[in-house]
């Protein structure tokens, strides 16, 4: 064995989003907690441990989760500056541990330290453990950490580790550990890809990698050989830090196509919801929405809107979507349906609780020629209306401190009083109108 073996560290955050609401509101801790829009077309954009025992996940429909949970459940509103604020506390330890960082999400990234070049997987192991723990006592919060000799390999053993494990993979086990799993735990091979495979009785990954190289390219494209090289072993790929991304998007083909709006519309909200969740895990919000979509000539047809704000509301970003979206009454059938969110910024909504889907009056939209030069014009200012006492908001009262607001009613709001700091707060009921309770900064509850 070589005794200069590479090792690629990959750290994954235990479910993040739900993680850092119990970290900083103690009252949750230990119970199901949903993260993400509680509205008809609310979408789960993080689920704690507890949820998960009920069934509910990541991406599943809000009301389908709730009733998972049998009734169980928090549903808290994101509160992404938080969570960015966390995220940059993870990144910056993980800095101190390795010489390079590649973050690959809010709550993802590898690190690649050249003091684990030809360690033993014992001493990694207790390496991996120690950063662990000092993510546990620093951050407060759990992970999961995957090492291997390749990137591909690091991720899948962190998935393996899950929740707030260690999983170390060495050149030599690698078969043992990986051959059995399903080939849709490679990075690089989606729904459409397994099914593909499934045809041929290709299911696993020692199944798949013992494919003929011919096969496979036949089967999958050059895309498709490159995984096979990478689930061989063969991942030379480097950790290095990435440029963020300009946009996130996400396009769906349709098994027929349609020559109505009325048709074109599900699809349309299912790439708006595909989109809208990969901006989640980028952790920034968006300006401008733009739809594209290929007619059954294969031309491509794009319009874009921007927002008054920048958001990662679903609601919002769909009915934006909905307003700029070529209709196939006048361009002809359509086959695809993408969906792009650009203008990616850390900043968020001005208004306290805008009216859904609420364009800029004087956006104009553009076609697809314009779409690439377009420049983001600066934020108008706006009015911030007055506020009103939702769940999960945050909120400062004068003698009680920093709280969340759990419900309101009768001329009542419930406010539970917690920080990070000051373990489960208790919840006291105060009159809608006291001059003493006003909005506060989410990230004081970091506190």
């Amino acid at each position: 064995m070589n005794t200069r073996q590479r090792w690629v560290v990959h750290l994954d955050m235990d479910a993040f989003f739900a993680s850092v609401e119990q970290l900083t509101r103690p009252t949750l801790a230990g119970r199901p907690v949903l993260v993400g829009g509680a509205s008809g077309r609310g979408v789960v954009a993080g689920a704690s441990y507890e949820s998960r025992v009920y069934g509910a996940r990541s991406a599943m429909p809000m009301q389908q989760a709730v009733r998972l949970c049998r009734g169980k459940a928090v549903v808290v509103t994101p509160r992404f500056a938080v969570y960015s604020a966390v995220s940059a506390q993870v990144f910056e330890l993980l800095g101190r541990e390795g010489d390079t960082v590649e973050q690959l999400s809010v709550d993802e990234g590898f690190v690649e330290p050249e003091s684990l070049a030809g360690c033993t997987p014992q001493e990694v192991e207790r390496w991996a453990q120690d950063l662990q723990s000092r993510v546990d006592g620093e951050v407060g919060l759990p992970c999961s950490i995957g090492v291997a000799s390749t990137k591909l390999d690091a991720k899948m053993a962190s998935d393996l580790a899950k929740p707030h494990g260690v999983t170390v993979v060495g050149i030599e086990r690698r078969a043992e550990v990986f051959a059995s799993r399903p080939v849709g735990e490679l990075w690089g091979i989606g729904p459409v890809a397994q099914n593909k495979l499934a045809e041929v009785g290709v299911t696993t990954i020692g199944e798949f990698t013992d494919m003929d190289d011919i096969d496979v390219k036949g089967l999958l494209g050059s895309v498709g050989l490159q995984v096979q090289g990478y689930a061989r072993g063969r991942d030379s790929r480097p950790v290095a830090p990435r440029a963020r991304a300009k946009q996130v998007s996400a396009e769906r083909t349709l098994e027929t196509d349609a020559t109505t709006t009325v048709e074109v519309d599900p699809v349309l909200v299912r790439a708006a919801t595909a989109a809208r969740h990969r901006l989640l895990g980028d952790g920034r919000a968006a300006r401008t929405v733009t739809v594209k979509t290929r007619t059954a000539d294969f031309k491509a047809h794009t319009r874009s809107t921007t927002l008054v704000t920048p958001t990662d509301d679903l609601d919002e970003i769909i009915a934006a979507a909905r307003s700029v979206v070529p209709r196939p009454e006048v361009s002809g059938a359509v086959r695809l349906v993408g969906v792009s969110l650009s203008g990616l910024t850390e900043e968020r909504q001005a208004v306290l609780f805008p009216e859904p889907g609420s364009l800029d009056p004087g956006a104009e939209v553009t076609t697809e020629s314009e779409v690439d030069g377009a420049t983001d014009e600066e934020t108008e200012e706006h009015q911030v209306q007055p506020a009103s006492w939702r769940p999960t908001v945050d909120v400062h009262h004068v003698e009680f401190g920093h709280g969340w607001v759990q419900g309101t009613g009768a001329g009542v709001v419930s406010v539970r009083f917690e920080t990070r700091s000051t373990g489960p707060g208790k919840a006291r009921s105060l009159a809608v109108d006291d001059p003493d309770l006003r909005p506060a900064d989410p990230l004081d509850s970091l506190r």
